[in-house]
């Protein structure tokens, strides 16, 4: 019996270290990636801020009581965590998306201030790059955040995502782009055809409450990011 059960240990802790192996290894690969295009202190800075919105999600997902895999890297792309249980109803899902966001806020506002304090142009860099890296992630239509955020809202809302979607690949084309709208697409039918199914209209069964609070911080976040992007644009040039 006790080797059975100092078997199971290592198997438990090999099991942990595999997670932190496979998180801290792909973090690392993503490093070195953007350290060709940036510079390595500027690469290892993004991937920080990358990791701090994944952990967001992470630890959401954790006080709701779901399963939920290690952060995964892959570069030029981003990162994710692997739900093993899907949220319950709509208030969940937005509830573990907002929290990305929130946090990946949390931490450009850290590089923000500290790039106040020592005039750093590499964290006033990294500043920027967190708050456009968040306010992307409020697209409203899912696989974004800001899909499964305004899935609380209305799902309808995932149209108005659509031609936002659509404009930020005419003006910076990008295979990530073509990615995201491949994936978007049974999303966006699904909001065009509307709520059907007794099973749909679970899910989004939302109180009024519930939905004025989320969409008033949605927009609330949506437009400090884009003010924190628009100043920070006008300060980087000068920066550098």
């Amino acid at each position: 019996m006790a080797a059975l059960l100092s078997g199971l240990f290592l198997l438990l802790k090999g099991a942990k270290f595999g997670k932190l192996l496979l998180t801290g290894g792909t973090m690392l690969i993503s490093v070195v990636a953007y350290s060709f295009l940036f510079g390595w202190w500027y690469a290892a800075g993004f991937v920080g801020l990358i990791f701090v919105h994944e952990m967001g999600h992470f630890l959401a997902a954790r006080r709701r009581g779901l399963e939920v895999g290690a952060p995964t890297f892959i570069p030029f792309v981003g990162a994710w965590i692997q739900l093993k249980q899907l949220p319950h109803d709509a208030e969940t899902e937005a509830y573990i998306g907002m929290a990305g966001p929130l946090a990946g806020t949390f931490g450009a506002l850290l590089c923000y201030y500290a790039a106040r304090e020592t005039g750093s142009s590499l964290l006033l860099a990294l500043a920027y790059a967190g708050f456009f890296l968040n306010l992307f992630n409020l697209i409203p239509v899912s696989p974004f955040d800001g899909g499964r955020i305004t899935a609380v809202i209305s799902p309808r809302i995932w149209l108005l995502g659509t031609p936002l979607l659509i404009g930020l690949f005419f003006w910076r084309p990008s295979p990530l782009l073509i990615l995201m709208a491949l994936l978007a697409w049974p999303k966006v039918v699904e909001a065009w055809r509307g709520i059907r199914t007794p099973e749909q209209q679970t899910y989004y069964a939302v109180d009024a409450e519930t939905r004025t609070s989320y969409a008033a911080l949605y927009l609330g976040l949506a437009a400090f990011l884009s003010i924190m992007c628009f100043e920070l644009h006008q300060q980087l040039p000068r920066a550098f």
